[in-house]
Protein backbone atom coordinates (compact mmCIF):
# COMPACT_ATOMS: atom_id res chain seq x y z
CA UNK A 1 0.00 0.00 0.00
CA UNK A 2 1.63 3.50 -0.92
CA UNK A 3 -1.17 5.49 0.75
CA UNK A 4 -4.51 5.18 2.72
CA UNK A 5 -5.84 4.71 -0.76
CA UNK A 6 -4.08 1.99 -1.73
CA UNK A 7 -3.45 3.04 -5.40
CA UNK A 8 -1.27 0.13 -5.63
CA UNK A 9 -3.36 -2.84 -4.32
CA UNK A 10 -4.76 -5.61 -7.23
CA UNK A 11 -8.08 -5.67 -7.30
CA UNK A 12 -9.77 -8.91 -6.94
CA UNK A 13 -13.24 -9.38 -8.57
CA UNK A 14 -16.54 -9.28 -6.74
CA UNK A 15 -18.00 -12.28 -4.75
CA UNK A 16 -19.60 -14.23 -7.65
CA UNK A 17 -17.54 -13.33 -10.55
CA UNK A 18 -14.92 -15.86 -10.06
CA UNK A 19 -13.16 -14.42 -6.33
CA UNK A 20 -13.94 -17.06 -3.49
CA UNK A 21 -13.21 -15.75 -0.85
CA UNK A 22 -13.28 -17.91 2.29
CA UNK A 23 -15.83 -20.38 0.89
CA UNK A 24 -13.56 -23.66 0.57
CA UNK A 25 -16.20 -25.39 -2.27
CA UNK A 26 -16.20 -23.11 -4.82
CA UNK A 27 -13.42 -22.91 -7.56
CA UNK A 28 -10.58 -20.95 -7.03
CA UNK A 29 -9.33 -18.80 -9.60
CA UNK A 30 -5.60 -19.94 -10.87
CA UNK A 31 -4.56 -15.93 -10.99
CA UNK A 32 -4.97 -16.11 -6.93
CA UNK A 33 -2.05 -18.39 -5.77
CA UNK A 34 0.96 -16.70 -7.64
CA UNK A 35 -0.51 -13.66 -5.84
CA UNK A 36 -0.87 -14.95 -2.58
CA UNK A 37 2.25 -16.78 -2.58
CA UNK A 38 3.89 -13.06 -3.76
CA UNK A 39 1.73 -11.19 -1.14
CA UNK A 40 3.27 -13.97 1.47
CA UNK A 41 6.28 -13.28 0.36
CA UNK A 42 5.94 -9.34 0.43
CA UNK A 43 4.99 -9.63 3.76
CA UNK A 44 8.30 -11.59 4.74
CA UNK A 45 10.11 -9.26 3.11
CA UNK A 46 8.34 -6.19 4.11
CA UNK A 47 9.05 -7.29 7.84
CA UNK A 48 12.23 -8.08 7.72
CA UNK A 49 13.15 -4.73 6.22
CA UNK A 50 10.95 -3.04 8.49
CA UNK A 51 12.97 -4.89 11.72
CA UNK A 52 16.11 -4.62 9.95
CA UNK A 53 15.65 -0.32 9.92
CA UNK A 54 14.73 -0.50 13.55
CA UNK A 55 17.80 -2.37 14.14
CA UNK A 56 20.41 0.41 12.66
CA UNK A 57 20.11 -0.75 8.91
CA UNK A 58 17.53 1.76 7.62
CA UNK A 59 18.89 2.03 3.74
CA UNK A 60 18.68 -1.47 2.92
CA UNK A 61 16.38 -2.62 -0.25
CA UNK A 62 15.20 -5.85 -0.98
CA UNK A 63 17.79 -6.45 -3.85
CA UNK A 64 20.75 -5.61 -1.51
CA UNK A 65 20.03 -9.07 -0.10
CA UNK A 66 20.53 -11.28 -3.40
CA UNK A 67 23.69 -8.59 -3.91
CA UNK A 68 24.89 -9.77 -0.71
CA UNK A 69 24.22 -13.07 -1.00
CA UNK A 70 26.07 -12.75 -5.13
CA UNK A 71 29.06 -12.02 -3.88
CA UNK A 72 29.47 -14.28 -1.34
CA UNK A 73 31.68 -15.29 1.70
CA UNK A 74 35.02 -15.40 -0.55
CA UNK A 75 34.23 -12.22 -2.31
CA UNK A 76 32.97 -12.06 -6.04
CA UNK A 77 34.15 -9.77 -9.43
CA UNK A 78 31.72 -7.64 -10.46
CA UNK A 79 30.88 -9.51 -13.67
CA UNK A 80 30.12 -12.48 -11.62
CA UNK A 81 27.73 -10.53 -9.41
CA UNK A 82 25.89 -9.40 -12.55
CA UNK A 83 25.71 -12.78 -14.10
CA UNK A 84 24.43 -14.24 -10.78
CA UNK A 85 21.51 -11.93 -10.47
CA UNK A 86 20.48 -12.07 -14.38
CA UNK A 87 21.51 -8.40 -14.36
CA UNK A 88 23.27 -6.10 -16.91
CA UNK A 89 27.11 -5.06 -15.39
CA UNK A 90 26.18 -1.76 -15.52
CA UNK A 91 23.05 -2.41 -12.90
CA UNK A 92 25.14 -4.97 -10.84
CA UNK A 93 27.91 -1.95 -10.28
CA UNK A 94 25.41 0.59 -9.45
CA UNK A 95 24.26 -2.06 -6.32
CA UNK A 96 27.81 -3.11 -5.70
CA UNK A 97 28.36 1.32 -5.28
CA UNK A 98 25.31 1.46 -3.39
CA UNK A 99 26.63 -1.57 -1.06
CA UNK A 100 30.10 -0.24 -0.76
CA UNK A 101 28.74 3.42 0.00
CA UNK A 102 26.61 2.17 3.03
CA UNK A 103 29.40 0.25 3.85
CA UNK A 104 28.41 -3.59 2.96
CA UNK A 105 30.97 -4.40 0.65
CA UNK A 106 34.75 -3.43 -0.23
CA UNK A 107 36.54 -3.61 -3.21
CA UNK A 108 39.74 -5.40 -2.82
CA UNK A 109 42.45 -6.30 -5.47
CA UNK A 110 42.35 -10.17 -6.08
CA UNK A 111 44.83 -11.99 -4.67
CA UNK A 112 44.98 -14.77 -7.84
CA UNK A 113 44.63 -12.09 -10.30
CA UNK A 114 46.36 -8.58 -9.98
CA UNK A 115 44.11 -7.56 -12.89
CA UNK A 116 41.04 -8.30 -11.39
CA UNK A 117 39.04 -6.69 -8.38
CA UNK A 118 36.89 -8.05 -6.12
CA UNK A 119 33.72 -7.27 -4.22
CA UNK A 120 33.96 -8.41 -0.74
CA UNK A 121 31.24 -8.13 2.55
CA UNK A 122 32.55 -6.17 5.52
CA UNK A 123 31.73 -7.21 8.82
CA UNK A 124 28.89 -4.64 8.47
CA UNK A 125 27.65 -6.45 5.70
CA UNK A 126 28.33 -9.88 7.58
CA UNK A 127 26.33 -8.34 10.02
CA UNK A 128 23.36 -7.38 8.09
CA UNK A 129 23.07 -10.69 6.76
CA UNK A 130 23.42 -12.72 10.25
CA UNK A 131 20.75 -10.49 11.35
CA UNK A 132 18.03 -11.05 8.54
CA UNK A 133 18.59 -14.61 9.35
CA UNK A 134 18.24 -14.03 12.60
CA UNK A 135 14.54 -12.17 11.55
CA UNK A 136 13.45 -15.03 9.20
CA UNK A 137 13.75 -17.01 12.09
CA UNK A 138 11.31 -15.13 14.16
CA UNK A 139 9.05 -13.91 11.24
CA UNK A 140 8.66 -17.78 10.39
CA UNK A 141 8.24 -18.83 14.22
CA UNK A 142 5.09 -15.59 13.87
CA UNK A 143 3.51 -17.67 11.01
CA UNK A 144 3.72 -21.14 12.66
CA UNK A 145 2.29 -19.37 15.99
CA UNK A 146 -0.56 -18.58 13.68
CA UNK A 147 -0.87 -21.34 11.19
CA UNK A 148 0.34 -24.14 13.74
CA UNK A 149 4.08 -25.75 13.07
CA UNK A 150 2.19 -29.08 11.57
CA UNK A 151 0.72 -27.00 8.53
CA UNK A 152 3.44 -24.33 8.35
CA UNK A 153 5.75 -27.51 7.49
CA UNK A 154 3.19 -29.56 5.35
CA UNK A 155 3.22 -25.81 3.21
CA UNK A 156 6.96 -25.57 2.96
CA UNK A 157 7.33 -29.45 2.09
CA UNK A 158 4.13 -28.57 -0.49
CA UNK A 159 6.01 -25.56 -1.92
CA UNK A 160 9.32 -28.01 -2.14
CA UNK A 161 7.33 -30.73 -4.08
CA UNK A 162 6.23 -28.12 -6.57
CA UNK A 163 9.26 -25.96 -7.22
CA UNK A 164 11.01 -26.30 -9.89
CA UNK A 165 14.93 -28.02 -9.99
CA UNK A 166 16.51 -25.00 -9.60
CA UNK A 167 14.18 -22.21 -8.09
CA UNK A 168 15.98 -21.26 -5.70
CA UNK A 169 18.22 -18.52 -7.55
CA UNK A 170 19.24 -15.46 -7.12
CA UNK A 171 18.27 -13.94 -10.48
CA UNK A 172 14.58 -12.67 -9.19
CA UNK A 173 15.36 -8.89 -9.71
CA UNK A 174 16.65 -9.35 -13.04
CA UNK A 175 13.77 -11.79 -13.69
CA UNK A 176 11.20 -9.69 -12.18
CA UNK A 177 12.62 -6.23 -13.87
CA UNK A 178 13.01 -8.73 -17.41
CA UNK A 179 16.80 -8.35 -17.91
CA UNK A 180 17.32 -11.91 -17.19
Amino acid sequence: MVDDQMVNQVVFPAKGAGATGGDPGRPRAGYELPLLLFAGFRTLIDGVHAELARQGHPNVRPAYGFALQAIGLEGSAASDIARRLGISKQAAGKTVDRLVALGYAERADDPADARRRLVRLTERGYDLLARSAAIFDQLRADWAAVLGEERLRAIEDDLRAVAAPGAFRLDAAGWIGGMG
